[in-house]
């Protein structure tokens, strides 16, 4: 992602970016007055307004119902401000910052909307940067309220200060670092356009303590509609291209549709359903698109990529024609560049030019916000179905799709997700299709990083965009638990879970305490093998098993830490009780429950392609003999 350009400071007003979309069921909502809304009071005169209540009232008046965050010196004006408002927005307090901006971005990932948490200066900034890190690589909608030391000891190595601009800088799409109060409201305004429109990411907005001071008051206008002429993201998609590569598509033998998150993050999935099954063409999906497209569906071939399946790998493989929609071409997805896709034209549709040709080059590009393009292209079709003239055909070859899902269909008889189901100790594949049974796949579910969220991707099929919550671009072991909160903050009717593996739980293990103050009903299925598991697996396969610490010696009674933050635990070793204890949990629908399955320390995750190897190098489970790959 390229960080947006300095807004420039003679904006001038135009559309906002929808801030509707994925509407939370949370019961809370603020009350706007005719005030805040227009920032003048009954007698029509602007309102004056602290620092701090600008901050406030900025998010109010953007329709943020809930800020995360902790508390510090620098922004304890803030912290007051936000105290007097109340009942219009609501604080949710972490316990620690990190924590902060997981929530925030599991809420923003679930919901559609913009996340926002509130820090204070030096650590509290510091501990939110693999927050903001994680958010930025899977482009995430947050906007992050930093406090700073006051303006006139900046530089000065104030106590808790550090240069927050300087050090997020390389993982935000934008930052502001503002020191006049004046330019406060404009700065909030533009830090959530840039948030939101566009390719989304994190924009950090560091506020020195003095810009706060509750002494001093000034006129506060909320302006709903900006526009920066420095900033100006694609809003249509260019027609001929469209057009063009239609007619590649019509025209190919072997094609794939390859989605990425960026259909989800467009709100695209209805008109992706439509192409595809128009169409009849297979689709696959990297870790961050599950659900886009029904995972249930026969056209669906599985997740691609480093941990995809056989015949999702094999057909990106043998291609002739790659339609890529919202997605970036990373290294899991492409493995050896030089192998990937050597007989396709590419097509790829992005909001961002410059993920274009960044990793792959295209043959096709089309830059557009997926929504309207992929509209755009229906609209084509049709016109084009009706067609006689020149080159276009109107319709894909029968014959050669009928061939290429022929061939498909032939690498999934292969089973490359197999696995012994008669195993007298749990397997973490039953577990997670264990999962998926007794929710019957209506779950919001949050993993860690590690052999866990593999597993979850592989074996709980998603059918609905925003159910599946992960860190794929960054990795970040400690998500699962406070993605988590912000998940069922957004949704508190629905049924939302973590999967998690022992190391990753441990690294914010504290929100439990969270969860308790607010009564967040989350189920935690912690797949316990005593180790960091994906480590493990490498150590295994590259390193000769030697397993250098990536065994896990210490581990607490999860049961018993569970309890004593006030929540239900239950541990299970035996795949006979586990259904049952399942059951039981997710039929306590006000209580957290923690269970900590004790599942086969040995499994792997298969297929795996090794780095520096094509997408069709594949590790697949021993079981498969080299017989039945020819």
């Amino acid at each position: 992602m390229q960080q947006a350009p300095a807004p420039d400071s003679s904006s001038e007003q135009a559309a906002s970016p929808d801030q509707s979309a994925g509407q939370s069921r949370d019961t809370f909502s603020p009350a706007l007055s005719a005030a805040s809304l227009s920032g003048a009071n009954a007698q029509g005169a602007p309102v004056e307004l602290t620092g701090a209540e600008i901050v406030i009232q900025s998010l109010i008046d953007q329709g943020v119902e809930t800020v995360f965050g902790y508390p510090g010196g620098a922004v304890l004006h803030i912290y007051d401000a936000l105290f007097q408002k109340s009942d219009q927005i609501r604080h949710i307090l972490v316990r620690h910052e990190q924590g902060a901006t997981h929530a925030a971005d599991g809420y923003a990932r679930a919901s559609g909307k913009c996340g926002v948490c509130l820090v204070t200066s030096g650590p509290g900034a510091t501990n939110a940067v693999t927050g903001i890190a994680t958010a930025y690589m899977d482009s995430i909608p947050m906007v992050v309220i930093t406090g700073q030391v006051p303006t006139p000891v900046i530089g000065s190595d104030a106590f808790q200060e550090v240069d927050t601009v300087g050090i997020t800088r390389p993982c935000v799409k934008h930052n502001f670092l503002v020191k006049r109060v004046e330019d406060l409201a404009d700065t909030i305004a533009k830090a959530f356009h840039i948030a939101t429109s566009g390719r989304p990411g994190p924009v950090v907005v560091d506020v020195p303590k003095d810009v706060t001071d509750p002494g001093i008051k000034i006129p506060y206008h909320f302006q709903p509609n900006l526009k920066l002429r420095s900033y100006q993201p694609a809003r249509k998609g260019h027609l001929g291209q469209m057009r063009k590569a239609l007619e590649a598509m019509v025209a190919a033998k072997r094609p794939v549709f390859y989605t990425g998150g960026g259909v989800i993050l467009g709100n695209a999935h209805e008109p992706l359903i439509e192409l595809v099954r128009a169409l009849g063409f297979p689709i696959t999906s990297t870790l961050m698109g599950l659900g886009a497209y029904p995972m249930t569906d026969g056209q669906f071939i599985g997740m691609l990529g480093m941990h995809g399946t056989y015949e999702a790998n094999m057909a990106m493989h043998e291609t002739d024609c790659l339609i890529a929609i919202g997605a970036r071409f990373d290294d899991r997805v492409t493995g050896k560049i030089e192998h990937f896709c050597p007989h396709a034209t590419i097509i790829h549709i992005d909001v961002d030019p410059s993920s274009i040709s960044k990793n792959v080059r295209v043959d096709i590009p089309i830059v557009g916000p997926v929504e309207t393009v992929l509209s755009d292209m229906l609209g084509l079709l049709s016109e084009m179905k009706g067609e006689i003239k020149g080159e276009i055909k109107a319709r894909p070859d029968k014959a050669a799709l009928a061939a290429w899902w022929e061939q498909i269909n032939a690498w999934r008889k292969l089973d490359c997700l197999c696995y012994d189901r008669d195993s007298a100790v749990i397997k973490p594949q039953f577990a997670v299709q264990t999962l998926h049974k007794v929710t019957g796949g209506d779950l919001y579910l949050t993993s860690d990083v590690g052999q866990h969220q593999m597993f979850a991707a592989q074996f709980y099929p998603f059918d609905k965009p925003r159910r599946w919550i992960n860190s794929g671009g960054l990795g970040t072991m400690g998500f699962g638990l406070p993605s988590a909160m912000g998940v069922q903050l957004a949704h508190p009717e629905a049924q939302v879970a973590c999967i998690s593996g022992e190391a990753s739980i441990l690294m914010c293990i504290q929100e439990l305490a969270t969860c308790k103050q607010y009564n967040l009903p989350i189920k935690v299925v912690l797949l316990n093998n005593g180790y960091m598991g994906m480590v493990r697996q490498w150590q295994e396969f590259f390193y000769e098993s030697r397993y250098a610490h990536s065994y896990v010696d210490a581990l607490p009674d999860f049961v018993a830490l569970t309890q004593s933050f006030g929540h239900v635990g239950m541990r299970v070793d035996k795949p006979g009780d586990l259904e049952a204890a399942m059951q039981e949990a997710f039929a306590m629908r006000d209580r957290l429950v923690f269970l900590d399955v004790i599942v086969d320390p040995t499994e792997n995750v298969y297929p795996m392609i090794a780095a520096g190897k094509g997408q069709h190098e594949m590790h697949l489970p021993p079981t498969i003999s080299q017989r039945e790959l020819a």
